[in-house]
Protein backbone atom coordinates (compact mmCIF):
# COMPACT_ATOMS: atom_id res chain seq x y z
CA UNK A 1 0.00 0.00 0.00
CA UNK A 2 2.68 2.46 0.98
CA UNK A 3 4.15 1.94 -2.50
CA UNK A 4 1.34 2.59 -4.42
CA UNK A 5 1.13 5.61 -2.22
CA UNK A 6 4.22 6.87 -2.93
CA UNK A 7 4.04 5.87 -7.01
CA UNK A 8 0.72 8.04 -6.69
CA UNK A 9 2.76 11.34 -5.38
CA UNK A 10 5.67 10.80 -7.53
CA UNK A 11 3.24 10.97 -10.52
CA UNK A 12 1.16 14.03 -9.03
CA UNK A 13 4.74 15.63 -8.85
CA UNK A 14 6.14 14.90 -12.21
CA UNK A 15 2.40 16.04 -13.69
CA UNK A 16 2.66 19.17 -11.64
CA UNK A 17 6.02 19.84 -13.43
CA UNK A 18 4.75 19.07 -16.71
CA UNK A 19 1.99 21.50 -15.93
CA UNK A 20 4.51 24.56 -14.55
CA UNK A 21 6.51 24.00 -17.29
CA UNK A 22 4.37 23.85 -19.83
CA UNK A 23 2.08 27.01 -18.55
CA UNK A 24 4.68 28.98 -18.03
CA UNK A 25 4.76 31.36 -21.08
CA UNK A 26 8.62 31.63 -20.84
CA UNK A 27 10.05 28.34 -19.53
CA UNK A 28 12.34 27.62 -22.58
CA UNK A 29 14.33 30.22 -21.68
CA UNK A 30 15.80 28.44 -18.72
CA UNK A 31 17.20 26.24 -21.63
CA UNK A 32 18.15 29.48 -23.78
CA UNK A 33 18.96 32.08 -21.51
CA UNK A 34 20.58 35.40 -22.51
CA UNK A 35 22.84 37.24 -20.16
CA UNK A 36 24.25 40.74 -20.78
CA UNK A 37 21.10 41.37 -22.06
CA UNK A 38 21.39 45.53 -21.04
CA UNK A 39 25.10 45.80 -22.63
CA UNK A 40 23.42 43.64 -25.71
CA UNK A 41 20.01 45.99 -25.64
CA UNK A 42 22.91 49.41 -25.16
CA UNK A 43 25.33 48.75 -28.14
CA UNK A 44 22.98 46.80 -30.26
CA UNK A 45 20.62 49.89 -30.26
CA UNK A 46 23.94 51.82 -30.99
CA UNK A 47 25.04 50.64 -34.20
CA UNK A 48 22.26 48.95 -35.16
CA UNK A 49 22.57 45.64 -35.23
CA UNK A 50 19.98 43.00 -34.05
CA UNK A 51 20.23 42.44 -30.60
CA UNK A 52 19.51 38.44 -31.38
CA UNK A 53 22.39 38.08 -33.38
CA UNK A 54 24.46 39.47 -31.08
CA UNK A 55 23.01 37.29 -28.38
CA UNK A 56 23.56 34.18 -30.89
CA UNK A 57 27.02 34.82 -31.85
CA UNK A 58 27.91 35.06 -28.24
CA UNK A 59 26.40 31.81 -27.22
CA UNK A 60 28.06 29.99 -30.22
CA UNK A 61 31.13 31.56 -29.26
CA UNK A 62 31.90 31.26 -25.43
CA UNK A 63 28.29 30.46 -23.80
CA UNK A 64 28.37 33.52 -22.34
CA UNK A 65 31.63 33.12 -20.44
CA UNK A 66 34.11 36.29 -20.17
CA UNK A 67 37.64 35.94 -20.20
CA UNK A 68 37.98 33.19 -22.75
CA UNK A 69 40.58 33.14 -25.36
CA UNK A 70 40.82 30.73 -28.16
CA UNK A 71 43.84 29.00 -29.10
CA UNK A 72 43.72 30.68 -31.91
CA UNK A 73 44.16 33.82 -29.68
CA UNK A 74 40.16 35.04 -30.08
CA UNK A 75 39.75 37.37 -27.32
CA UNK A 76 36.68 37.76 -25.04
CA UNK A 77 32.64 37.19 -25.08
CA UNK A 78 32.43 37.76 -28.80
CA UNK A 79 36.02 36.05 -29.73
CA UNK A 80 37.16 38.74 -31.68
CA UNK A 81 40.81 37.91 -33.27
CA UNK A 82 43.22 40.54 -32.11
CA UNK A 83 44.26 42.10 -35.74
CA UNK A 84 40.18 42.60 -36.24
CA UNK A 85 39.65 44.09 -32.85
CA UNK A 86 42.82 46.51 -33.26
CA UNK A 87 41.85 47.53 -37.03
CA UNK A 88 37.89 48.11 -35.68
CA UNK A 89 39.55 49.79 -32.55
CA UNK A 90 41.06 52.75 -35.17
CA UNK A 91 38.16 52.69 -37.53
CA UNK A 92 35.53 52.97 -34.47
CA UNK A 93 37.70 55.30 -32.55
CA UNK A 94 35.71 54.27 -28.93
CA UNK A 95 37.36 56.31 -26.09
CA UNK A 96 36.35 53.25 -23.72
CA UNK A 97 37.32 50.44 -25.17
CA UNK A 98 40.99 48.77 -25.13
CA UNK A 99 42.86 45.80 -25.67
CA UNK A 100 43.18 45.40 -22.77
CA UNK A 101 39.45 45.37 -21.32
CA UNK A 102 38.53 43.23 -24.53
CA UNK A 103 39.39 40.18 -22.96
CA UNK A 104 37.88 40.44 -19.30
CA UNK A 105 35.11 43.17 -20.11
CA UNK A 106 31.16 42.18 -21.17
CA UNK A 107 30.45 45.60 -22.51
CA UNK A 108 33.52 46.59 -24.02
CA UNK A 109 33.38 43.35 -26.55
CA UNK A 110 30.16 43.28 -27.15
CA UNK A 111 30.52 47.07 -27.77
CA UNK A 112 33.65 46.20 -30.35
CA UNK A 113 31.66 43.84 -31.82
CA UNK A 114 28.35 45.18 -32.46
CA UNK A 115 30.45 47.78 -34.62
CA UNK A 116 31.98 44.83 -36.53
CA UNK A 117 28.85 43.06 -36.57
CA UNK A 118 27.46 46.86 -38.03
CA UNK A 119 31.09 47.09 -40.34
CA UNK A 120 30.26 43.87 -41.94
CA UNK A 121 26.64 44.36 -42.37
CA UNK A 122 27.30 47.48 -44.53
CA UNK A 123 29.95 45.63 -46.35
CA UNK A 124 27.35 42.92 -47.30
CA UNK A 125 24.18 45.03 -47.90
CA UNK A 126 22.62 43.93 -44.89
CA UNK A 127 22.72 39.73 -45.83
CA UNK A 128 22.81 38.37 -42.23
CA UNK A 129 23.62 34.91 -43.57
CA UNK A 130 26.94 36.50 -45.01
CA UNK A 131 27.15 38.46 -42.05
CA UNK A 132 27.93 35.10 -39.86
CA UNK A 133 29.64 33.60 -42.12
CA UNK A 134 32.24 37.01 -42.16
CA UNK A 135 32.36 36.91 -38.66
CA UNK A 136 33.72 33.22 -38.40
CA UNK A 137 35.64 33.37 -41.88
CA UNK A 138 36.53 36.69 -42.50
CA UNK A 139 35.09 39.19 -45.13
CA UNK A 140 37.85 38.63 -47.67
CA UNK A 141 36.95 34.56 -48.06
CA UNK A 142 32.96 35.22 -47.71
CA UNK A 143 33.56 38.04 -50.78
CA UNK A 144 35.32 35.63 -52.52
CA UNK A 145 33.36 33.01 -52.43
CA UNK A 146 30.47 35.19 -53.62
CA UNK A 147 32.34 36.32 -56.82
CA UNK A 148 33.22 32.89 -57.47
CA UNK A 149 29.55 30.82 -56.98
CA UNK A 150 30.57 28.81 -54.65
CA UNK A 151 28.10 29.86 -52.04
CA UNK A 152 25.51 32.46 -52.86
CA UNK A 153 25.22 33.95 -49.33
CA UNK A 154 21.50 32.98 -48.94
CA UNK A 155 20.40 30.74 -45.57
CA UNK A 156 19.06 28.19 -47.65
CA UNK A 157 22.02 27.49 -49.25
CA UNK A 158 24.27 27.64 -46.02
CA UNK A 159 25.21 23.35 -46.96
CA UNK A 160 27.37 25.07 -49.67
CA UNK A 161 29.49 27.10 -47.88
CA UNK A 162 33.44 25.92 -48.62
CA UNK A 163 34.53 25.86 -45.35
CA UNK A 164 33.03 22.81 -42.68
CA UNK A 165 33.64 25.39 -39.81
CA UNK A 166 32.33 28.55 -41.43
CA UNK A 167 29.13 26.24 -42.33
CA UNK A 168 28.71 24.59 -39.20
CA UNK A 169 28.99 28.25 -37.19
CA UNK A 170 26.68 29.81 -39.77
CA UNK A 171 24.08 27.23 -38.85
CA UNK A 172 24.66 27.06 -35.14
CA UNK A 173 24.32 30.70 -34.93
CA UNK A 174 21.37 30.57 -37.09
CA UNK A 175 20.03 27.74 -34.81
CA UNK A 176 20.39 29.86 -31.89
CA UNK A 177 18.87 33.40 -33.31
CA UNK A 178 15.57 31.76 -33.76
CA UNK A 179 15.53 30.54 -31.11
CA UNK A 180 15.83 33.64 -29.47
CA UNK A 181 13.66 35.06 -31.75
CA UNK A 182 11.26 32.57 -30.94
CA UNK A 183 11.25 32.63 -27.44
CA UNK A 184 12.02 36.40 -26.61
CA UNK A 185 10.01 37.70 -28.95
CA UNK A 186 10.36 42.04 -28.83
CA UNK A 187 12.14 41.55 -25.39
CA UNK A 188 14.71 43.64 -26.80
Amino acid sequence: MKWLRKKRVLLLLFLGFIAILFLSTNWMSWFYPIYYKEEIRKHSSTYQVDPYLIAAIIRVETNYKTGRESRKGAIGLMQLMPDTAKWALEQAKLPDVSMKRLKNEPSANIELGAWYLHSLSGEFDGNRTAVIAAYNAGPGKVQRWLKEGSWNGSEEDVKNIPFGETRHYVQRVIYYYNQYTEIYGDVF
